[in-house]
């Protein structure tokens, strides 16, 4: 590990085993997930499923903050120290997630991971807290999680980065970065450990 200068997590079902939108969706949950999964397993874009799931499930402030305490009841076995471990050898960490904003920075705010080294989804909400639609930003779009890696390259991330993430829009990132890591340790997508030089299975990131 030591000549990585930079580790990149995705969120979901990575860093938490919680999938975020999954949660949100109550009532609609089996329709949402069907989408989810097809997105995650690289079957429809990710651009196409995105705002379908959030009028589905149409969450409100309160919702979505409360989601942040329910990634962080869920976070993968030595993910908080793996983080600290990380950091103290002078390893940047960074978060990119097809998540919501507001509730991924405060899952990375407990890991200690400051918010400009976070890249989600932002959410909008009227005056009274009510979903009022959201920000089509990168990691809302296929390809955009590598285009969220080259931009923090351009903009002075040290390399070499390592990447680690579960899904088919994690691994198109592969070619962004030094290393690819499959995180099979919540869910397993074929598609993606079959593609990726390194597949950790257990349910820790310490490996």
């Amino acid at each position: 590990m030591s000549h990585y200068r930079a580790v990149v997590f995705d969120c979901d079902s990575t860093l938490s085993a919680l999938e975020g939108i999954d949660a949100l969706a109550g009532d609609v949950r089996d329709e949402v997930r069907a989408l989810t999964e097809a997105a995650m397993a690289g079957e429809i874009p990710l651009e196409e499923v995105y705002g379908r799931r959030l009028e589905l499930i149409r969450p409100s402030r309160a919702d979505v903050e409360a989601l942040t305490a329910r990634y962080i009841d869920a976070l993968v076995d030595d993910a908080a120290g793996v983080i600290d471990a990380l950091r103290a050898r002078d390893v940047a960490v960074r978060i990119i997630s097809g998540g919501l904003l507001p509730a991924v920075a405060g899952l990375a705010e407990h890991l200690g991971v400051p918010a400009d080294a976070v890249a989600a989804v932002p959410v909008r909400f009227d005056d009274d807290g009510a979903y009022a639609g959201f920000e089509a930003a990168a990691p809302a779009r296929a390809g955009g999680k590598a285009e969220v890696i080259r931009a923090w390259r351009a903009e002075g991330l040290r390399g070499p980065v390592m990447f680690v993430g579960d899904g088919a829009t994690d691994l198109e990132a592969a070619g962004d970065v030094d290393l690819f890591v499959a995180f099979a340790g919540v869910v397993e997508r074929p598609e993606v450990t079959a593609a990726a030089p390194v597949v950790v299975r257990s349910r820790s990131l310490a490996p």
